[in-house]
């Protein structure tokens, strides 16, 4: 009896605990959207009339700048490690370890990372990571998340990303989730980035995130929720790489609780920053080996 008593308060507390620091959060939970290869020259003119809610209701910039190289996995390990290539150690395209020595690992075995961090900080928070390119499988650690699941592009199941995570935000109701399309990256690849085929994809994938903020709103965490949409590179020509600001020039938008409306950001941002500014949200202690620093000029 004595045993099961225990049992029951320890559930308790741990339910207890994770009520009372969502309450200290600046958002109770944070959906984070990435697009591979999408390139902020292509905002003005791309028909993505859920990613511009987004952007009208909170705060942004065009000028958040990628990693040397502007490529894939170098960089969506910046985003969620709050660090460069100098320190994280990917140095490549297709890194699937570091090609340098990490400056620091965690106890997970990898450079510590925004997963980790709020795992280590809050083991009862719930923690997703849905993918299209299995390159950035290897960039969060396994054992911080609830929900990992890897959904490959393919003709008959061009969905299986969105549905995937639709159905975990229903229902899991994440404390953060990220959410990485392999697009348009590989129509930029194919067709050319700047062409009807490009501009074709992204009307495509704001139908998706339109999709993801209607089951946030089905979840009931619409008025609790930080949404932020971003890439880890653009393009130019059909290729990227370079160092041209059509190659590293991304979005950053950030919207939702807590965060201004109709703000154009014009703090210096960085890939990297948004490890931290996820940091920021969750009142967590970023590592000292973290360059990030969140984007506060975006917040109430």
């Amino acid at each position: 009896m004595k045993h099961k008593q225990f049992f029951v308060l320890f559930i308790l507390s741990f339910f207890v605990c994770n009520v009372s620091c969502a309450a200290k959060w600046r958002a109770e939970h944070v959906i984070l959207i990435g697009l591979d290869g999408w390139g902020a020259y292509s905002v003005p003119k791309a028909d993505m009339p859920n990613v511009k809610k987004l952007m009208d209701a909170g705060s942004y910039t065009l000028e958040n700048r990628s990693v040397l190289p502007s490529s894939s996995a170098v960089n969506w390990a910046s985003m969620f490690m709050g660090a460069g290539p100098e320190l994280h150690g990917f140095t490549e395209w297709g890194s699937q370890k570091p090609d340098l020595p990490s400056r620091e690992l965690s106890h997970y075995g990898i450079f510590p990372s925004i997963f980790g961090l709020l795992r280590d900080a809050y083991p009862s928070a719930e923690i997703g990571y849905v993918y299209e390119w299995d390159g950035i499988g290897y960039l969060v650690e396994n054992d911080a998340v609830n929900y990992r699941k890897h959904t490959p592009v393919n003709a008959q199941n061009p969905k299986g990303c969105t549905d995937a995570a639709v159905k975990y935000i229903i229902e899991k109701r994440p404390n953060f989730f990220a959410v990485i399309y392999d697009q348009p990256d590989g129509v930029g690849h194919k067709d050319g980035h700047d062409t009807d085929a490009y501009y074709k994809k992204l009307a495509e994938l704001d139908s998706y995130v339109g999709e993801l903020i209607e089951a946030v709103k089905q979840a009931g965490m619409l008025d609790k929720t930080i949404f932020i949409v971003t890439a880890d590179h653009g393009g130019i020509g059909k290729g990227h790489g370079g160092k041209t600001m059509q190659e590293m020039q991304t979005p950053f938008i950030i919207s939702g609780k807590g965060i201004k409306k109709g703000v154009k950001i014009t703090q210096s941002t960085m890939v990297f920053d948004t490890a931290s500014t996820i940091a920021y949200i969750f009142k967590l202690n970023q590592p000292q080996v973290w360059i990030g620093r969140p984007i506060k000029q975006a917040f109430k």
